[in-house]
C-alpha cells in the first residue's frame, strides 16, 4: 500500500558534541580532510559513495539539553513532501520533536523537522538538495 510517507534514502545524520570545537579538529584528522560546511555551532562532512552528510550540532543547541549531556543523534531520511510526511507520522502516534526547520536561510536546501515515536526513538525527516543532486547524477549514469 502507498502512501503519502516515504522516505528515499538516508540524508544527514546529526551528533550533538559537548566540547564542539574538539569534535571539529577530532573527526577532521580521523577522515583527513576539513568540514565541507563550518557555521558557529554546526559543522559537517559528506562522506561515502553517495556524500552522505555526518553534522555535528553543538550540545548546547540540543532541545531540552543540559550543556554536560549531549542528546544523541538523529538519522534524516530525505522525503519529497516535508510537511505532508510529518503529518503522516503524527498521525500515526508520533509527537512532534523538533518543528519544520530552513537550515538554508529561506533556500529550501535543508530543511528538517523531527518526531518520538512511540518508543522513545527520534526519527528525522528532511528535504534535502544535495540529497536530490547526488540522485539525479546517479540515474543520468546508469
Amino acid at each position: 500500500m502507498k502512501t503519502a510517507f516515504q522516505v528515499r534514502g538516508l540524508a544527514t545524520i546529526n551528533f550533538y558534541a559537548v566540547d564542539h570545537e574538539g569534535a571539529k579538529k577530532w573527526y577532521s584528522e580521523l577522515f583527513g580532510m576539513a568540514p565541507y560546511f563550518s557555521v558557529p555551532g554546526y559543522f559537517e562532512f559528506r562522506l561515502g559513495d553517495y556524500q552522505q552528510e555526518l553534522g555535528f550540532i553543538d550540545a548546547r543547541y540540543a532541545p531540552g539539553a543540559i550543556p554536560e549531556k549531549p542528546a544523541g543523534e538523529i538519522a534524516y531520511w530525505h522525503v519529497d513532501d516535508l510537511e505532508a510526511s510529518l503529518q503522516h507520522l503524527v498521525d500515526h502516534g508520533a509527537k512532534l520533536h523538533l518543528p519544520v526547520t530552513d537550515h538554508s536561510g529561506g533556500k529550501g536546501n535543508f530543511v528538517t523537522a523531527s518526531v518520538t515515536d512511540p518508543f522513545g526513538n527520534i526519527f528525522g525527516i528532511m528535504t534535502n538538495r544535495h540529497y536530490l543532486d547526488i540522485f539525479e547524477e546517479n540515474q543520468k549514469n546508469k
